[in-house]
C-alpha cells in the first residue's frame, strides 16, 4: 500500500470512529437486571391481578420487602404474565441470543464439569453452552459503540470452556462471571467460597473484599458502580447486564436484613432467603440512585427480572407453597416454576427526555399481555438502533408496544417451555401455553405428575385453563379431549419449528417424541 493510500484509509477510520461515537453518545443506556430464583411472588410488590385487572396482595407480598422493586414500578410497567425457562441456564442464553431454549439447545442448567443430560435425556443438548463467535446482545451491542459490561452469574457454558468467561462472548468487560450458577458462599469472611467445602465455586475477581464483611450482593454493586462510571466518563453509551448471584441457594443470611425476619414464624432458611431478596433490592435502589447523581438515569432504560420460578425453601416443588398461591417452584412445570417478576422503566422519569419520548413508558402500569424472555433481545436491539444478523433466527418480539401499556394484537399469546432432562423437580416434560390454555406433556409414564393426569400408550398429559383456573388446580385433560388434542398439536408443531432435542427410551438412542392422545 502506498504512503497516500494509508494516510488515507487512517483518515477515513478516524471518520467513521468519529461517526460512530457520534451516533452511540445518541443512543440510550440499557441495564438489564437479573434474579437468580427470583420467583413473580418474592417481592412486595403485586404482580397478579384480580378480575377487574388491579394489583392483588397475597400474604407472601407482605412477607417480603422490596422497596426499590416499587420505586421502579411505581415509574414504570410490570407484567404479570411474563415467562421464563423454568431453569437458569437456559433462560440466560435465551435473553443473550432472542432463542428460545428449544431452538439453542441449552435445555438444562450447565454443571460446570459434567455433562448433566439425565439418564434419559436429551443426549445431543448443547452442554456447552455460549461459544466464542456465536451472535449475542452484548456482542451487537458493542460492535456498535456501546461499552457492554457484565457483573455477577454468568453460567453461559462450563468450567473449562471459553463461553464461561462473559468476556469471550460479546463483554467488554467480566467483573465476577464464571461457569457455575451458585456462589461458594455469600460472605466476605469466607472469601465468596475460597474458604470451606465449596472452593470449586468460589466468586472470582473480588479479592480485594477478602476477609471482609462485605456480603456479595454488596460487593457486587460496588463494582457495578464503578464500572457504570468508568463508561459513563468515556462519553459512551452502556449495557450493563447485572446478574445477581442472589437469591439462588447457599440460603445464607444477609445479616443486615436478618432482624427484619427473625419473628416472622416462618423456617430460618426461608428467613435467610428473605435477607437475600431485600439485599437484592437494596442493590437494585444503589445502582438507581448512582445512575442519577452520575447524570444519566433519564437516559438509561432500566429491565427488572427473574430468570425462573421462585425457590424459596418453603413447601414443595410442586404445591401450592413457596409462590402461593401459584402452584409450582423452580424446575417446575406449573405457573410457580415459570412466572417471573418483569419490570421496565426510565431509571429517572422525565417526559421531555427524547428518549423518553421515543418510548414512553406509562407511571405504575400493568401489561397483562403474554411475553417472555426470548423478547429483551430484539426489544434492546431495536432501541439501539442495531440489527441483528439475518441468518441469526430470533423467536422474540419487540415489546415497544406492550411497554407503553398499549395491547398487541399482532402478538400470539404463546410460549414452548422444553425441558427433556432428569432429575429434577420436574422431569422430561414439554409445556405449550397458547392463549387461554396450557399443556403439559410428560415423555415418560413413569415420572410423577404430581396431580392427575391421563396416560395415552407411553406418555401423559395435563391440561389447564389459566383464565378459569390460574392457579392450576383442575386438571381437565380427561374432560376436554377436543381441547387436549389441539393444544398436543401446536405443542408439537412448535416443537419440530424450534428443532427441538427429545429424550430418549431406555436404548438410549429411540427419540420420544411428543405424540397426539
Amino acid at each position: 500500500m502506498s504512503p497516500r493510500s494509508s494516510r488515507l484509509l487512517v483518515a477515513f477510520a478516524a471518520l467513521f470512529a468519529l461517526f460512530q461515537n457520534a451516533s452511540a453518545a445518541d443512543r440510550p443506556n440499557l441495564v438489564v437486571f437479573l434474579v437468580d430464583d427470583m420467583g413473580v411472588m418474592d417481592t412486595s410488590v403485586p404482580f397478579l391481578t384480580d378480575e377487574t385487572g388491579k394489583p392483588k396482595r397475597y400474604p407472601l407480598n407482605d412477607y417480603y420487602r422490596t422497596p426499590s422493586m416499587e420505586r421502579l414500578a411505581a415509574q414504570g410497567i410490570r407484567f404479570n404474565q411474563f415467562y421464563a425457562m423454568s431453569v437458569c441456564s437456559p433462560t440466560r442464553i435465551s435473553i443473550m441470543t432472542g432463542q428460545n431454549a428449544a431452538r439453542h439447545g441449552a435445555t438444562n442448567w450447565i454443571n460446570p464439569d459434567n455433562n448433566n443430560a439425565g439418564p434419559q435425556g436429551a443426549p445431543d443438548w448443547d452442554w456447552e453452552g455460549l461459544e466464542p463467535g456465536d451472535v449475542t446482545l452484548p456482542g451487537l451491542l458493542g460492535g456498535s459503540g456501546y461499552r457492554t459490561i457484565h457483573v455477577g452469574k454468568g453460567h453461559f457454558a462450563p468450567r473449562n470452556f471459553p463461553g464461561a468467561d462473559p468476556s469471550k462472548i460479546g463483554f467488554d468487560r467480566n467483573i465476577a462471571g464464571a461457569s457455575f450458577g451458585s456462589p461458594g458462599s455469600y460472605y466476605g469472611e469466607k472469601n465468596y467460597g475460597g474458604i470451606g467445602k465449596r472452593t470449586s465455586s468460589a466468586v472470582p475477581g473480588l479479592e480485594k473484599y477478602h476477609g471482609t464483611d462485605t456480603f456479595l450482593t454488596e460487593a457486587l454493586t460496588i463494582e457495578a458502580n464503578a464500572a457504570l462510571k468508568e463508561a459513563t466518563d468515556k462519553g459512551q453509551p452502556f449495557y450493563l447486564y447485572f446478574a445477581q448471584y442472589a437469591v439462588h441457594a447457599p440460603f445464607e443470611s444477609d445479616p443486615r436484613f436478618a432482624p427484619h425476619y427473625q419473628d416472622s414464624g416462618k423456617p430460618v432458611p426461608a428467613q435467610a432467603f428473605a435477607t437475600l431478596i431485600e439485599g437484592m433490592d437494596k442493590s437494585l435502589g444503589d445502582v438507581l440512585d448512582h445512575l442519577d447523581a452520575l447524570g444519566v438515569a433519564e437516559d438509561t432504560l432500566v429491565v427488572f427480572l427473574g430468570d425462573n420460578g421462585s425457590d424459596a425453601p418453603l413447601g414443595d416443588q410442586h404445591a401450592v407453597a413457596c409462590a402461593a398461591p401459584l402452584r409450582g417452584k423452580k424446575g417446575a412445570h406449573y405457573e410457580g416454576g415459570m412466572r417471573v417478576p418483569f419490570i421496565a422503566a426510565w431509571a429517572k422519569p422525565d417526559p421531555a427526555n427524547p428518549h423518553q419520548q421515543a418510548l414512553p413508558i406509562p407511571a405504575g402500569a400493568i401489561q397483562s399481555q403474554v411475553a417472555n424472555v426470548t423478547d429483551i433481545f430484539p426489544t434492546l436491539l431495536q432501541i439501539a438502533g442495531v440489527k441483528a444478523p439475518g441468518d441469526h433466527a430470533v423467536d422474540g418480539r419487540p415489546l415497544q408496544t406492550l411497554l407503553t401499556g398499549k395491547a398487541d394484537a399482532s402478538r400470539p399469546e404463546q410460549f414452548l417451555m422444553h425441558y427433556p432432562h432428569a432429575p429434577h423437580r420436574s422431569n422430561y416434560f414439554t409445556v405449550w401455553r397458547d392463549g387461554d390454555w396450557k399443556v403439559i406433556y410428560h415423555y415418560l409414564p413413569d415420572v410423577p405428575t404430581h396431580g392427575n393426569a391421563i396416560q395415552s400408550g407411553g406418555a401423559r398429559y395435563q391440561l389447564f385453563n389459566l383464565a378459569e383456573d390460574p392457579f392450576e388446580q383442575n386438571d381437565l385433560a380427561p374432560s376436554r379431549p377436543a381441547d387436549l388434542r389441539r393444544l398436543m398439536e401446536g405443542l408439537i408443531a412448535q416443537a419440530e419449528a424450534h428443532a427441538a432435542r427429545y429424550p430418549v427410551a431406555e436404548d438410549g438412542k429411540t427419540r420420544l417424541k411428543p405424540v397426539l392422545p
